[in-house]
């Protein structure tokens, strides 16, 4: 056998910046292969060369996981090269910001496909594989899975979504040994939030954040690393996004007058 085959293998998707860039160094750093997919073959070639560069092999594939066959290829390289699978994270997303009364319904549309369906699309591809390793599958989401967001109905949806999908796909799996994470990294200084659409469709550019108070990209890959490591089913980080929680399940007036007081806030905010 391949000194190759006998490593673990993670695959990734979103892989070519921010926290999917991050976690593949990451990995890479800890001795796994690395399943890469993202949409911009010379940023992803770039991580990947970074990753080989520390000793591991990769596989690349180059594509949408809005689209199923696409996330089918991604599983199916990585098999080809490797053999098997041991964590999925299913990284991939974009997010919004538009008052649903001025947003095109297409947008809503978009960000199901991307941050719900890529998930489900590249999870049913390997679980198979990952029934086998008894492995992990990760989805990372957002606090706005656990609080709908003003102005951010469709980026709440397809969170909401996500994790309703992953919680499930846990308790079926109670008696078959694969670990399900839900990971909520906070506001992260990552692409997410310049390609985040407006109301019409095209990316916002400009973060409405300020960048330096952020958490790190590759401080979220370390938390997501211990979190899939210990096998835990939540990760919230911030401080912010547990409060919301919490405060959300005692009181959601209260929760939705100091969530909308933070957006309002925001500069160039909609309201």
């Amino acid at each position: 056998m391949a000194i190759e085959t006998m490593k673990k293998t993670v695959l990734i998707t979103g892989a070519s910046s921010g926290i999917g860039a991050a976690l593949c160094v990451h990995y890479a750093k800890s001795g796994y292969n690395i399943g890469l997919m993202a949409r911009r073959l010379e940023q992803t070639q770039y991580v990947a060369n970074q990753c080989i560069a520390l000793g591991v092999q990769c596989s690349i594939t180059i594509g949408d996981v809005s689209k199923e066959q696409d996330c089918q290829k991604f599983v199916q390289d990585a098999i080809n090269q490797f053999g098997s699978i041991h964590i999925l994270i299913n990284n991939a997303g974009i997010s919004m910001r538009g008052i649903f009364n001025n947003t095109q319904v297409e947008v809503l549309k978009q960000l199901m496909d991307i941050n719900f369906w890529g998930t489900v699309y590249c999870t049913k591809a390997a679980l198979p594989y990952l029934l086998q390793t008894q492995g992990s599958v990760v989805g990372v989401s957002s606090i706005a899975g656990f609080k709908g967001l003003p102005a951010r109905t469709g980026y709440s949806a397809s969170k909401f979504a996500m994790q309703g999908f992953l919680e499930s796909l846990r308790c079926e799996n109670l008696e078959t040994g694969l670990h399900v994470l839900i990971a909520c990294p906070g506001y992260t200084d990552s692409n997410i939030r310049r390609t985040a659409l407006n109301a019409n469709g095209t990316a916002q550019g400009d973060s409405p954040l300020d960048e330096k108070n952020l958490m790190s990209s590759s401080q979220v890959a370390e938390y997501i690393f211990n979190a899939v490591k210990k096998k835990r089913k939540y990760l919230i980080l911030t401080l912010q996004g547990k409060l919301a929680v919490i405060i959300n399940k005692i009181s959601p007036s209260l929760a939705d007058r100091l969530t909308y007081n933070v957006v309002k806030k925001e500069p160039g905010s909609p309201f």
